[in-house]
């Protein structure tokens, strides 16, 4: 009778009731800190995807067999380039702090490419000397004396000195007019796919992927950086030196915004957002710009072909006709 009336008193059960409220709300609470096999599996497996990732980038960037056409970078170079730059310090004489930079920007990587500059720097006036020597000497100009001929030569020579720094910018701004191009549809997409619940590594991957069709130096910067933000401690540096590579004010933009998020946690959807809006706006600048500037161009042309042309056309019959009454 005592246990009945004890359960059956008002107090008890409120206080049987608070007890029960209190267990389940410190349950519910304490539930996420105790089963973390989920969270536990979703790290484990993102962990394996990253480590899936680096190995396929890096594979790429080292390349397969001997093919030197499917590697991003090269390897030293050959043994007598090597040699002939080792033994006349051709680095110190030819290579400063911006060469290393303008090579990456031309889409050349790795020692190898810097010691083929650096190879032609030193050879071509050399041989362009040779060349145009025998060429005015015993050819075009052998009347001529000799000391004039090699004059010749030595200013040919020099000229052909800036032969390789003249195709290396020439190739720096071929590779940015296609990354130009680009770029603002390389936006968009990324945008989608990071809105879609990618993370930027796979977005980057994704973007390459499709993007190649339309210029493939923007892809091959763009697998670049997702193999570097999968193997560099800092990610911040991975986008720096995509903005480094590029040399473009647009791209380093964009690069500025994404180390702000990554380093203040701001989101990185809206500031691709604003950044894909302000690349639409300055490509549609740049191509009302060409249009404002197709009159003036098309004058000299209007002048030179058409007009000459259209007067042709329209005094021709009356020329004849006044020819024909002379005749007569």
């Amino acid at each position: 009778m005592n246990l009945i009336a004890l359960f059956t008193d008002t107090d008890v059960l409120v206080a049987l009731f608070a007890a029960i409220s209190a267990a389940a709300v410190v349950f519910t609470l304490g539930a996420q800190f105790f089963d973390r096999s989920e969270l536990q599996q979703r790290i484990k497996r993102v962990a394996l995807e990253r480590e899936k990732m680096r190995a396929e980038e890096m594979a790429r960037l080292r390349g397969t067999g001997g093919n030197d056409r499917t590697t991003i970078r090269r390897g030293l170079g050959k043994s007598y380039m090597r040699r002939v730059v080792e033994q006349f310090s051709l680095q110190k004489a030819f290579a400063d702090e911006n060469t290393v930079e303008a090579l990456a920007r031309a889409g050349y990587r790795g020692p190898g490419h810097l010691t083929t500059y650096l190879f032609l720097r030193f050879v071509t006036p050399l041989v362009l000397f040779v060349l145009s020597f025998f060429y005015l000497g015993f050819i075009v100009l052998a009347d001529r004396p000799l000391y004039l001929n090699a004059l010749y030569a030595i200013v040919i020579g020099l000229a052909g000195s800036y032969l390789p720094t003249l195709l290396l910018k020439n190739r720096i701004i071929k590779r940015q007019q296609s990354i130009r191009r680009a770029w603002p549809d390389c936006l968009d997409l990324m945008l989608l796919c990071v809105e879609s619940g990618m993370s930027i590594e796979h977005a980057f991957k994704r973007v390459a992927r499709e993007i190649g069709g339309q210029s493939l130096e923007l892809a091959e910067e763009l697998t670049l950086t997702n193999a570097e933000l999968s193997f560099l401690e800092d990610r911040t540096r991975a986008y720096d030196n995509l903005g480094r590579r590029t040399g473009l004010d647009v791209v380093k933009s964009v690069m500025t915004s994404l180390i702000q998020a990554e380093r203040y946690g701001t989101s990185v959807g809206q500031s691709l957002r604003v950044m894909a809006e302000e690349g639409r706006d300055q490509r549609m600048s740049e191509a009302e710009k060409k249009a404002a500037s197709l009159p003036p161009k098309l004058t000299v042309p209007l002048i030179l072909f058409f007009l000459p042309v259209l007067f042709i056309v329209i005094m021709t019959p009356a020329l004849i006709s006044v020819f024909e009454t002379f005749q007569n």
